[in-house]
């Protein structure tokens, strides 16, 4: 994408969102938590009393420990185990999550429903870290943060642009157009665009952002298309089992160039390993119902 492109779309973000005032600001418990972990003497338990304060992100982080991702064969009942479970470096990219989420929450309505959003965040970013991980990424933190973030910019546009939301949701279920095309139709950019413009002003980590904004098309991205490549083969994989799947991601359409950069080396070779996941992935989306 070329810079002038990438500068009209940021300032046709920017007037979007300055229209509905001041966004909100990130919550104190990550940058209370995000200190703790700072500190090398940070306990489980430490961490588990300022967690606990908040019930609704407790009960998600149990939710977290308790998936068959982890492969706990007993049930994980307490936060502090949770923190075990899960790794200290990862409760951070989970929280950061779960406050995102909280910050731009909106009310459900027959094309919305927050609940089913978090179990897709959290299916993308459990499914893409242990494949990550079977796959000997060695950056499966990374993936996790981002399978857990990327589509934090639906959320935005759900939140903030309603009526655009609702447009282009009429053309991807009347005239079945991609959604993605259908965003770029209506807004001139697409959800990938507003997340990589707030995480930019936030001053993310550039992991993110780049791999956030590319989620759709990896083979675009020039610095990590490995992550973005990861992300995008879970989005695809909730669609293809249905474990998932929201009409956002109707007519997926799949790019097929991670073949080569997740060295699969063929199509057969990749819907092979995906097959041999597939008992996994329906036991994990049953697990969040």
């Amino acid at each position: 994408m070329l810079d002038t492109n990438l500068a009209d779309i940021k300032q046709k973000i920017r007037k979007q969102l300055s229209a509905v005032g001041n966004l909100p600001s990130i919550p104190h418990i990550i940058t209370e938590v995000s200190q703790m972990l700072d500190d090398e003497n940070t306990s489980a338990s430490d961490l588990c009393k300022v967690i606990s304060q908040d019930q609704s992100i407790a009960t998600k982080i149990l939710s977290v420990a308790n998936s068959p991702m982890y492969g706990i064969p007993r049930r994980v009942a307490t936060i502090d185990f949770a923190i075990v479970i899960i790794g200290l470096e990862h409760i951070r990219s989970l929280l950061l999550a779960l406050s995102m989420m909280e910050m731009f929450k909106a009310k459900n309505s027959a094309d919305w429903n927050h609940n089913d959003y978090w179990k897709h965040s959290l299916m993308v970013g459990t499914t893409a870290k242990k494949i990550a991980d079977d796959l000997r990424y060695p950056k499966s933190g990374e993936v996790f943060t981002a399978g857990l973030l990327h589509d934090l910019g639906l959320l935005v546009l759900h939140k903030y642009m309603p009526r655009d939301f609702k447009n282009i949701l009429d053309l991807v279920k009347k005239d079945a157009v991609p959604y993605l095309q259908a965003e770029k139709m209506v807004l001139g950019f697409t959800h990938e665009d507003i997340a990589e413009y707030l995480f930019e002003k936030w001053n993310f980590p550039s992991f993110i952002n780049d791999a956030i904004l590319f989620h759709h098309n990896p083979s675009m991205s020039q610095n990590n298309s490995v992550l973005a490549s990861l992300i995008h083969l879970v989005d695809y994989v909730t669609q293809k089992y249905e474990v998932g799947s929201f009409v956002w991601d109707t007519n997926y359409q799949f790019d097929e160039n991670i073949v080569d950069i997740l060295g699969f080396g063929s199509m057969d070779n990749l819907e092979n390993f995906l097959q041999s996941y597939e008992g996994l992935f329906k036991t994990h989306f049953e697990s969040l119902n």
